[in-house]
């Protein structure tokens, strides 16, 4: 019962939406934009503060 409340109302974490991102990828070279991208820090927080 409570399992499906967890699912939910589960966020995914930065590692799972990497990962749902890559598994996305249409080919070879799609993909590797991709690994560029999150290497860029796509799904990285960007601080709000200048410095």
């Amino acid at each position: 019962m409570f399992e499906g409340l967890k699912q939910m109302f589960h966020v995914p974490t930065m590692a799972e939406r990497e990962r749902a991102y890559l598994e996305n990828a249409v080919d070879r070279y799609d993909l590797e934009l991709r690994q560029r991208e999150i290497d860029r820090g796509r799904f990285r927080r960007r601080s709000s503060y200048p410095y």
